[in-house]
C-alpha cells in the first residue's frame, strides 16, 4: 500500500517491482517471448485515458500498468523479436514542430516493431510553414484518418488542443514547458529495474527546473508513486510556484544530494530561457554540475540519470556520464522504445480495454 501527496491510498503491492521470470515446470525460464504473453495476461488494470497527454492526473494503477508493459517489451526487444502483427493495418503519424532526433526516432522504432505504418511529417516542409494554423493541420489530419498522433510543440497546450479536433489517440511528445510524459515513464521504469520498485525513493532533481517539461512530468509521477522528490537549482531557473507540486526546493547542491537514490539532471535550455539568467556555463558547472565530488554527498548507490541530449562539462562531467556503475543514461534511451511501444499497443486498444 502507498500513500499518496494527496492523501489516497492505493494497494498496489505487485507494481512496484520488476516482474520476475518464473521457471517452467522443466526448470528452464521461460523464453522472453513466454515472460512477455504471461505479463500481458497478469495485467488486470486499464487504462482509462484515450490520449497520453500529461502524467498530472494519471493514477497510479493506470502508471503501473503502463510500466509493467513497458518491462514485457524490454524483453521482448532484448529477445529479437516483434509484434509485427499488433498495429498492422495502424496509421502513426510524427507530427514535431521542434527538432527532436531521439524521441522521434524512439517512436518511430516502437511504431515499426509493433507493425504500424509510421509516417515521418516534417513541418519545415509542410504547409505550416506557409501560414496554416494548427487547427487546419488538424483538420487535414483528421481527414487522412490515423490511428494514433505524436505531436511535439513548442507552445504548451498545443497536443491537448489537437487531441479536441482530431479522432486519433494523441501522444504528447513535449509541448513547450508543460509536459514530456513518455519521458517521465521511460525514466520510472529505469529506476524501477535497478531499485526493484518505483515508491519510496528519494529522488532529486537538478538543473533547470523552470523551463524543463521532464522535471514537470517527473514531478508528478514521482510524487504520485509516493516518492520524495527535491528540486535543486539556482533561484534563476526555479519557478515561484513549484513548492506547490509536494516537492522539496533546495538552492545548493550539497543539501540537496544529501541521502538522494536518484540524481536526475537536467539540461540547460537556453533556447528557451532569457539572458543573465545563469552568468556562464563555467560559474554554472561549479556550483550546479555533476561530478564526482558532489555525487558523493548522495547515497553510496545513488545511481544518475539525464534525458539528453547532455551538455558535457556543463550539467554533468563526462567521467560521472559515462559511468559504468552509476550513470543510467544510456539505458533511458533503450526504455524509451519500450515504453513508447507500450503507450502505442495501449492508446490503440481504446480506453478502458485490457491487453
Amino acid at each position: 500500500m502507498i500513500s499518496r501527496n494527496d492523501g489516497k491510498t492505493y494497494d498496489t503491492p505487485d507494481h512496484f517491482h520488476c516482474p520476475t521470470r518464473r521457471r517452467s515446470s522443466t526448470g528452464a525460464p521461460p523464453s522472453p517471448v513466454d515472460a512477455h504473453r504471461g505479463l500481458l495476461q497478469r495485467s488486470r488494470v486499464f487504462y482509462r485515458q484515450k490520449h497520453l497527454l500529461a502524467i498530472e492526473g494519471l493514477e497510479p494503477p493506470e502508471i503501473s500498468h503502463l510500466l509493467d508493459l513497458a518491462e514485457s517489451y524490454v524483453l521482448l526487444n532484448r529477445s529479437g523479436k516483434t509484434q509485427r502483427d499488433l498495429l498492422r493495418g495502424r496509421t502513426l503519424i510524427n507530427l514535431f514542430f521542434e527538432d527532436s532526433t531521439r524521441t522521434r526516432t524512439s517512436f518511430e522504432l516502437a511504431g515499426k516493431r509493433l507493425g504500424a505504418d509510421v509516417i515521418n511529417m516534417s513541418v519545415s516542409t509542410s504547409s505550416v510553414n506557409k501560414g496554416e494554423t494548427l487547427i487546419d493541420t488538424a483538420t487535414t489530419l483528421n481527414a487522412m484518418h490515423c490511428d494514433l498522433l505524436v505531436v511535439r510543440h513548442d507552445q504548451s497546450g498545443a497536443p491537448n488542443l489537437l487531441s479536441k479536433i482530431v479522432d486519433a489517440a494523441v501522444i504528447n511528445a513535449g509541448d513547450g514547458t508543460h509536459e514530456h510524459p513518455t519521458q517521465a515513464l521511460l525514466d520510472a521504469l529505469t529506476i524501477k529495474r535497478h531499485k526493484g520498485r518505483i515508491g519510496g525513493l528519494t529522488v532529486a532533481i537538478c538543473g533547470d527546473i523552470t523551463h524543463s517539461r521532464v522535471a514537470r512530468s517527473n514531478i508528478h509521477l514521482l510524487t504520485t508513486m509516493g516518492n520524495s522528490v527535491r528540486v535543486v537549482g539556482p533561484p534563476t531557473l526555479m519557478p515561484a510556484e513549484v513548492a506547490d507540486l509536494g516537492v522539496a526546493v533546495f538552492h545548493d547542491m550539497a543539501a540537496g544530494l544529501a541521502g538522494a537514490d536518484i540524481v536526475m539532471m537536467l539540461r540547460l535550455q537556453r533556447e528557451r530561457m532569457a539572458r543573465g539568467l545563469v552568468p556562464s556555463a563555467r560559474e554554472y558547472f561549479r556550483f550546479y554540475g555533476l561530478d564526482h565530488q558532489k555525487l558523493a554527498l548522495a547515497k553510496p548507490d545513488a545511481l544518475v540519470m539525464h534525458p539528453g541530449p547532455m551538455n558535457r562539462g556543463v550539467e554533468i562531467d563526462s567521467a560521472v556520464a559515462d559511468d559504468p556503475q552509476r550513470s543510467l543514461i544510456r539505458e533511458q534511451v533503450e526504455m524509451g522504445v519500450a515504453v513508447r511501444m507500450a503507450v502505442l499497443d495501449t492508446l490503440s486498444r481504446g480506453p478502458g480495454n485490457e491487453p
